[in-house]
């Protein structure tokens, strides 16, 4: 089992013996895919400011916009194709990164109390991904999704939670986002609970789903919010999506 985990993001700073805080790196840079964040009255604050750049603006497509951290990393040589989470086929590393293990869960629980502040071009999540040490070894578990054009505000919204599969054959496809009566405005809490056998996925300690034969391997945990600017109206640009994190709890 993991050692337990408590981030209650009461410091001054960011633990960065835990986090890392930028996305995935390798196919950028680290300061290129810089989170933008923010430590207030003992919580985690992500969020993108109008007029931020693109998350590799020459290598992925359609254009987003990203602030995430995340609690693990590492990478193969600069032009090599080894890294985590490649977003499309022959992806070459821009930055070699070292290898980063700030905490890996390879089953039990983990649950997070978080409020989230989206329009209809943003999205934000809190999910696990494998280390990918080997390349196999890449599935997700992901905990909430939350897309900001599901949301009835003050009253619903379909929450994402289950097992995506990427490039992992021994998993099964496993993902749905059923309308839930929750206003993601305000702050609730979202948990996993997993074994070689099943996943069981909650919501304030109800659960919602349960998904059989999850990834068994050491995983490492994702928070970003998200922003597409395809998806805008031509009168959004100046709205702030946020994730506000109060607590990360895991045994």
């Amino acid at each position: 089992m993991p050692p337990r985990l408590v981030q209650d993001f009461e410091g001054p700073t960011l633990d960065e013996d835990v986090w890392l805080p930028s996305y995935f790196p390798a196919w950028s840079s680290r300061a290129e895919s810089a989170a933008t964040y923010s430590l207030d009255d003992g919580a985690l604050r992500l969020f993108l400011p109008a007029g931020g750049g693109h998350w590799c603006p020459d290598t992925h497509a359609p254009p987003l916009r990203v602030s995430g951290i995340q609690s693990g990393n590492f990478s193969g040589p600069a032009g090599s194709t080894v890294g985590q989470q490649p977003f499309r086929e022959g992806l070459q590393v821009a930055e070699a990164q070292p290898r980063f293990e700030g905490h890996l869960h390879d089953g039990g629980r983990l649950e997070i109390r978080c409020r989230m502040t989206l329009s209809p071009r943003s999205m934000a999540a809190f999910w696990l991904v494998g280390f990918e040490d080997e390349p196999q070894r890449c599935g997700e578990l992901c905990v909430t999704e939350v897309f900001g054009r599901s949301i009835e505000p003050g009253r619903s919204a379909e929450v994402g939670m289950g097992v995506h599969r990427f490039r992992d054959h021994g998993l099964v496809e496993d993902f749905e986002a059923p309308r839930l009566d929750v206003d993601v405005d305000e702050l609730h809490r979202y948990a996993v609970t997993w074994d070689r056998e099943v996943a069981v996925f909650s919501l304030d300690g109800q659960e919602v789903r349960r998904c059989r034969r999850p990834p068994a391997y050491p995983m490492q945990m994702e928070l970003a919010v998200f922003d597409f600017p395809e998806w805008s109206t031509g009168a959004d640009d100046h709205l702030v999506p946020e994730l506000v994190v109060d607590w990360i709890r895991g045994d």
